[in-house]
């Protein structure tokens, strides 16, 4: 039997939301094809928070690591979507008890929304610290959630996210979860290898295991 491939990265564009003072999507041809051009360039410009994305240390802590420096393995291997599905504002252990197992993975990704908006979402639901804490005590080694963060959108502390910096896990946000059926599967969410960025786009992916 084939394996099923689900694409959970959201379409960048100029109308994708962005967190409120972030820098949107924008694009501009440099050269398009003509007589005298072969090709089409562009030249692109948007936050590394646009879309489904990974967050570098560097975004929540001054001394931390850019996201090219940051080990990809976390970021490819067995996964479980659990569906926490209009539970927020804070994702409490109780809203993720039902599927936590003996053999939970390493990476754990969350549905809140029962479809993703299209705009930006003030009301966002997030972890909160202490469910972060306990999957770390179980061996998870990354979050992700189809939200833009893990933490409240109107946090100014990120307790979510100083919880990930203090006990080494990674996060992948902005995921699109809507199709993906509660189970394991395997994740592929690579970064780019960027030098001093706080951020990556990922083009995140799941796939059945065999």
């Amino acid at each position: 039997m084939p394996q099923q491939l689900w694409d959970i990265s959201p379409a960048i564009h100029s109308a994708s939301p962005v967190f409120p003072g972030d820098t949107p999507y924008s694009q501009q041809w440099c050269a398009t094809i003509s007589p005298d051009c072969p090709v089409n360039v562009s030249a692109i410009t948007l936050s590394p928070h646009v879309g489904a994305h990974a967050d570098a240390p560097l975004h929540y802590a001054p001394d931390g690591a850019a996201i090219g420096d940051v080990d990809l393995e976390t970021f490819l291997g067995p996964c479980r979507v659990i569906h926490a599905i209009a539970r927020g504002p804070l994702l409490l252990w109780q809203h993720l008890a039902h599927a936590i197992t003996p053999d939970l993975p390493e990476r754990v990704l969350v549905r809140t929304y029962a479809q993703a908006p299209t705009g930006w979402d003030a009301d966002l639901a997030a972890y909160a610290p202490e469910t972060v804490e306990r999957l770390a005590d179980l061996g998870v080694r990354l979050i992700g959630i189809d939200t833009a963060s893990i933490d409240p959108a109107s946090s100014k502390t990120l307790d979510s996210h100083q919880v990930i910096r203090r006990r080494g896990l990674r996060v992948l946000e902005n995921l699109v979860l809507d199709a993906v059926p509660e189970g394991d599967y395997e994740l592929i969410a690579l970064p780019l290898k960027l030098t001093q960025a706080d951020a990556s786009p990922v083009r995140a992916i799941l796939r059945t295991t065999p």
